[in-house]
């Protein structure tokens, strides 16, 4: 045994080695306090241990690396700005996976006004390519609350969704091309910013969702917009989820294309922020069971948006499907109103633990789904508290369920294994998924076991082994293991 640990610490002894001549000894991180940020993720629910985190700065600096963990068999776990909600950029606790954080690959390839594309790589701030992209009047319409600090090959890897997709569609939509390291360390070279390419499988769209469990994103093209000539946003009260979905569809009716969002937000999501955070107030005079953000972007004037927005409103107000609503008068109000819903899971935090979920259903389906899901709950825990928003717009529900009032949340955590079976169970009889925006990663690996039919993980499997045969690549993420179906 001790001459077997000898040849283990040899040969990872030699790896590091290894990697400091190709990376740079700084970026070879190797102390606790080094790796530590890269151990857990956003939420806190998921640690792990690492021989390494390793910081390349190119593309051939990622292929020399996974060429190196290929040929000695050392697992990677690719991490960009560790802001996943599933557990999909943390390694496990063997301490003998490597972290491969792309952080330093930030630089802007190509800004291509033309095409309409920005070409970054994958470590690159979404936020700050928003911003570019501003800066030559161009929109590049990914958002969402951690555009500050996620990276474009973290938002690709896991086909972020966000606000603007009901108009502009998920990452997956936004992006033109990649180039990926594969798992045996050779660089695929697709970044073609082309509209169309029917030339076969489409390689792009194996990697982007996989969570790096297929190959390595290092670099994306990415498609612009034009920059809209006005935005106006509006807060409305609803009575019911009926009504938000009945008001979605008139908006849809008078706004077209220009309907860029379009939230569902509860009476409890307001109560939390307002309570954690006493500077974004309840934004009604009255109590609302739901509330609507929507926003319209407008090519043509701020005029013609507030026309449409008005004649919106009225009709809305006429017809009983709102109570009141609130117009942005200026750029701090519709910051103050994004706030409103951006807050909502940094005031879960707050609150403590709760059970989370993540689901898509068709539209048609939402209310039913809201009214049966919240009576069971109550049935099966009184009390509870369901913190409910979403991008209603694109069937995306964040269906949140929190410990009843006066109880101890992380003692109301033991029910979760339950609750999820509940919520989950009901999304795929309704023709949902256990996952809109943010991944599987390792939260949701049982659920896919279960929920996933034996034709689709058998063809998932497939692809895994074609691409990726010594399962290095962020392996016990996604897919779950060849077992039987859980019941």
């Amino acid at each position: 045994m001790n001459s077997q640990k000898k040849r283990i610490g040899k040969a990872s002894a030699e790896f590091i080695t290894a990697c400091q001549t190709l990376i740079g000894i700084e970026n070879v991180r190797l102390n606790t306090a080094d790796k530590s940020p890269f151990l857990t993720d956003w939420r806190k629910r998921y640690s792990g241990t690492a021989l390494a985190v390793l910081c390349p700065q190119t593309s051939l600096e990622v292929a020399a690396i996974v060429d190196l963990c290929n040929k000695t068999r050392i697992a990677m776990v690719p991490q960009g700005g560790n802001t996943g909600l599933s557990g999909g950029a943390t390694p496990n606790d063997s301490g003998e996976q490597v972290v491969i954080s792309l952080k330093r690959l930030n630089k802007i390839r190509e800004v291509n006004l033309p095409n309409q594309t920005i070409t970054a790589e994958a470590g690159c701030i979404l936020q700050s390519v928003q911003e570019l992209a501003a800066s030559h009047q161009r929109l590049f319409p990914l958002s969402l609350a951690a555009e500050g600090s996620c990276t474009i090959g973290g938002v690709l890897s896991t086909n972020a969704g966000g606000t603007a997709v009901l108009r502009y569609g998920s990452a997956r939509e936004l992006c033109l091309g990649l180039e990926v390291v594969t798992a045996e360390g050779q660089i695929w070279d697709g970044l073609r910013g082309l509209r169309k390419d029917n030339t076969g499988y489409d390689l792009r769209d194996l990697f982007i969702g996989a969570e790096g469990s297929l190959g390595l994103i290092t670099a994306a093209v990415l498609k612009l917009q034009p920059a809209p000539a006005a935005t106006v946003t509006a807060l409305a009260a609803v009575p019911s989820v009926e009504s938000a979905l009945a008001l979605l569809s008139l908006s849809q009716r008078y706004a077209g294309m220009l309907l860029t969002a379009f939230e569902l937000i509860s009476h409890s999501c307001l109560d939390y922020v307002s309570h954690y955070f006493p500077q974004l107030r309840y934004p009604f005079n009255q109590a609302t069971p739901y509330a609507v953000l929507l926003e319209l972007s407008d090519q043509e004037s701020e005029d013609h948006a507030r026309n449409i927005f008005n004649k919106l409103m009225e009709e809305s107000i006429t017809n009983g499907l709102i109570n009141d609503a609130l117009i942005a008068q200026s750029i701090a109000q519709t910051r103050q109103f994004w706030n409103l819903r951006e807050h909502i899971p940094l005031a879960q935090v707050e609150e403590g633990p709760n059970i989370k979920h993540d689901v898509s259903l068709p539209a048609s389906r939402i209310a039913e789904f809201v009214t049966k899901t919240d009576a069971q709950m109550q049935a099966n825990f009184p009390g509870c508290r369901i913190i409910n928003f979403g991008h209603l717009g694109d069937g995306n529900l964040h269906y949140n369920i929190a410990c009843p009032a006066g109880t101890v949340p992380h003692e109301f955590m033991i029910h979760q294994d339950v609750a999820s079976r509940i919520v989950h169970d009901r999304v795929i009889a309704m023709g949902g998924s256990i996952s809109a925006e943010h991944g599987i990663g390792k939260s949701k690996i049982v659920e896919m076991g279960r929920y996933k039919t034996s034709v689709e993980l058998q063809l998932m499997r497939a692809v895994k082994k074609a691409l990726d045969p010594k399962g290095l690549m962020n392996p016990g993420k996604v897919l779950p293991e060849k077992t039987a179906r859980p019941n």
